[in-house]
C-alpha cells in the first residue's frame, strides 16, 4: 500500500465478519473476494445501515491479516482527487472502494475509475464496490463506466432489524470487554438512536469514557457521558 495514500484503510477490531449477523450467503461472497478466491468483482447495493462499509471494511482487515494487499476507500472522501488516489493503488490484491454514489455527475473522477477498473483486470486486482444503487440507478454520466460496474456480480444487503442489531451492538461491546445489558439497550435505541452506524461511534466514545473513569456501562453512567457532550 502506498504510504502517501490519504485514505489508507485501518483494520479493526469493529470491522470483522464474525459481526455481520445474517445473509451468510453475502458475507460468504466478501469472504472469498478477501482471501482470493471471487471469480468477478462485486459490486454492493443496500440503504444506510444495511453494513455496506462494515463488509467493504471487513474484506480488506481479513485480506489484510492473511498477509494479502488491501485497501479501503472511501469515495465520498476522494472523488476530488480520486485520480491520484487510484493512480496509488496499483498493483494491490484487493480495492474497496465505497459510496460509489458521490463519484456520479463527476467526469474526471467517473474517467478515473473507469480507468482504474481496466487495470484492475489486466493486473489481477479483485474490485469491491458499495453504493445506494445498482449502477444504472447512480446518475453516472459515462456510460462506458456503468457498463464495466455492471459486469461484476451485483448483490444486495438489507438492513438489520432491532433485534439484530442489538446483537451486533452486544458483540460489539463485548469484544471490547463491555458488557450491555437490556437496560442499556433499551436506553440506546429509545432515547439516542437506531442506525447501527451511529450506535457504533456512541460505542467508541462509551469506550474510551469508561475506560477513562473505570466505569462499567449502565443507563446513568451513559447519561452523563452524553450530557457532557452536549
Amino acid at each position: 500500500m502506498n504510504a502517501q495514500l490519504p485514505l489508507a484503510f485501518k483494520a479493526g477490531t469493529d470491522h470483522r465478519f464474525i459481526d455481520f449477523l445474517g445473509q451468510d450467503a453475502l458475507r460468504h461472497a466478501f469472504e472469498q473476494a478477501a482471501e482470493g478466491k471471487a471469480e468477478h468483482h462485486i459490486f454492493l447495493v443496500g440503504a444506510q445501515g444495511a453494513g455496506k462499509t462494515h463488509l467493504l471494511r471487513a474484506s480488506a482487515s481479513h485480506a489484510l491479516a492473511l498477509g494479502r494487499s488491501a485497501v479501503y476507500v472511501p469515495l465520498t472522501r476522494a472523488s476530488g482527487m480520486l485520480g491520484d488516489v487510484l493512480d496509488g493503488l496499483n498493483g494491490l490484491a484487493l480495492v474497496c472502494l465505497d459510496d460509489v454514489q458521490a463519484l456520479a455527475g463527476n467526469r474526471a473522477a467517473e474517467e478515473a475509475l473507469f480507468h482504474f477498473y481496466n487495470r484492475a483486470g489486466a493486473e489481477g486486482m479483485r474490485l469491491l464496490f458499495a453504493a445506494d444503487a445498482m449502477p444504472v440507478q447512480l446518475g453516472i454520466t459515462l456510460p462506458d463506466l456503468v457498463s464495466r460496474l455492471e459486469q461484476g456480480l451485483r448483490l444486495s444487503a438489507e438492513v438489520l432489524d432491532e433485534h439484530g442489531k442489538r446483537r451486533v451492538l452486544q458483540r460489539r461491546a463485548a469484544g471490547r470487554g463491555l458488557q450491555m445489558d437490556d437496560a442499556v439497550l433499551d436506553y440506546l435505541f429509545s432515547r439516542v438512536s437506531r442506525d447501527l452506524h451511529a450506535l457504533s461511534q456512541l460505542l467508541d466514545r462509551l469506550d474510551h469514557a469508561s475506560l477513562a473513569a473505570q466505569r462499567r456501562l449502565t443507563v446513568p453512567f451513559i447519561k452523563s457521558v452524553l450530557n457532557s457532550a452536549d
